[in-house]
């Protein structure tokens, strides 16, 4: 399950995100926002890390504008590891060594082909497991 969230400007990027899932029957739980309103990106990005935090979903999906407000958000939440990509690299490497269960993306940022494909490549690669990593992710969750 992957919770997936937006302030307005993420609106139109979270819907056609939502479509991609739904195509690849990728299950998911929109936490908002519902239209193109004006809103705070930290209701959603709360919302969304909460339900990653908690278990009751597996990753999270953010997006605003650039990616910066709702990333920092999420990041708020213990537990959240939230990365904001503009690529694919970074997608696959933030996976490969952090072992980050959130993306964030900036709608103004990346245009839609480009963020499916850092969508699938985040949903998509594992975390290495390699010793120095985790150990590092254990350093970043002691502080």
């Amino acid at each position: 399950m992957i919770a997936i969230a937006s302030d307005h400007g993420g609106y139109d990027l979270k819907e056609r995100v939502k479509k991609y899932l739904e195509e690849k029957n990728i299950p998911y739980q929109d936490m908002g926002c519902d239209s193109k309103a004006s809103c705070d990106y930290p209701v959603f990005g709360h919302a969304a890390a909460r339900a990653v935090a908690d278990g009751t979903c597996e990753k999270g999906i953010v997006i605003c504008t650039t990616g910066i407000g709702i990333s920092i958000s999420a990041n708020k939440v213990k537990g959240i590891r939230c990365a904001l990509c503009s690529d694919p690299l970074s997608a696959k490497m933030t996976r490969l060594h952090n072992d980050a269960n959130m993306l964030a993306m900036g709608a103004g940022i990346v245009g839609e082909n480009l963020a499916l494909e850092i969508v699938e490549t985040f949903l998509n690669t594992p975390f290495s497991g390699e010793e120095r990593h985790s150990r590092r992710i254990s350093l970043i969750e002691e502080i």
